[in-house]
């Protein structure tokens, strides 16, 4: 998409910026904040910017690794499934020596948190799963990411259109296209032959022991909000928190929906 109403905007001043080579692949993580560390895994497209980590960053450190193929982190031709992310991860956080702390996801982020939790539930204080993707509820499917014209993305993604357009360019920028186009095809990969996500994962979800906050937008289109009760049944010690007037982008449209996050989390 190449014209907005705005210009695209970057959260990640004040930041620091650090660099892992885990298994030849370039990983880039952000951090901010002290305190307990709480990871968080982004969705698919990381123009929207991290934001919501400052108010986080207040009561804990906040870490955020770009996926392999995601933002600025390098490619990674020889990951294509959700399971090679999850093991990528395994491989970060031991480099990081993260081995109790909070796990936070966002829509393709949510999938790789609850997918991460399923195989190493020790290692988590609480999850927090944000409009995750990754559930195959065949009662309220997922649109597919080429289901719908461009020019309806900004529908998709919030209840007000108007707040999605902010974090768009103006003017056409190819760098914005380039490295959201990169993002989507990368998904494409990654979910390969089940667009609606792990057909296994509902029979899994009981070892995610840990806390566990489901949030979800009240009026998501893209991730449908019925899929929240699906996530709820499996989940054995779960919390669901649904923000009113609220599409896909949670955290940009309603900003408040942050401090529920921080109120789970030390609650």
């Amino acid at each position: 998409m190449t014209e907005g109403s705005g210009s695209a905007i970057d959260s990640t001043a004040g930041f620091a910026r650090a660099e892992y080579d885990i298994n030849g692949i370039r990983t880039v993580v952000l951090s901010i904040g002290r305190g307990p560390e709480l990871v968080f895994l982004h969705g698919t497209g990381t123009f929207p910017g991290f934001e919501m980590a400052r108010g986080w960053a207040a009561k804990h450190k906040v870490i955020i690794p770009y996926h392999p193929g995601f933002g600025d982190s390098g490619d990674a031709e020889t990951l294509d499934s959700i399971d090679d992310y999850v093991l990528h991860y395994m491989d970060l956080f031991d480099r990081m020596g993260l081995h109790n702390f909070d796990l936070a996801g966002f829509s393709l982020g949510g999938w790789l948190a609850a997918e991460f939790a399923i195989r190493q539930p020790q290692r988590l204080r609480r999850v927090v799963l944000v409009a995750p993707a990754g559930l195959v509820v065949e009662e309220a499917p997922a649109p597919g990411l080429f289901d719908f014209p461009p020019q309806e993305l900004p529908a998709y993604l919030a209840h007000d259109p108007a707040v999605v357009l902010r974090y768009f360019p103006s003017a056409p920028d190819p760098a914005f296209d380039a490295r959201l186009g990169r993002e989507v095809t990368g998904y494409a990969k990654l979910i390969g032959a089940h667009p609606q996500g792990n057909p296994k994962l509902r029979q899994w979800l009981h070892r995610i022991t840990a806390p566990t906050l489901v949030l979800w937008g009240a009026q998501d289109r893209l991730r449908p909000t019925a899929q929240a009760q699906a996530w709820m049944a499996g989940l054995p010690n779960g919390t669901l928190k649904l923000v009113p007037a609220t599409g896909h982008l949670v955290f940009e449209e309603t900003p408040e929906a942050a401090h529920i996050v921080t109120d789970f989390l030390t609650g």
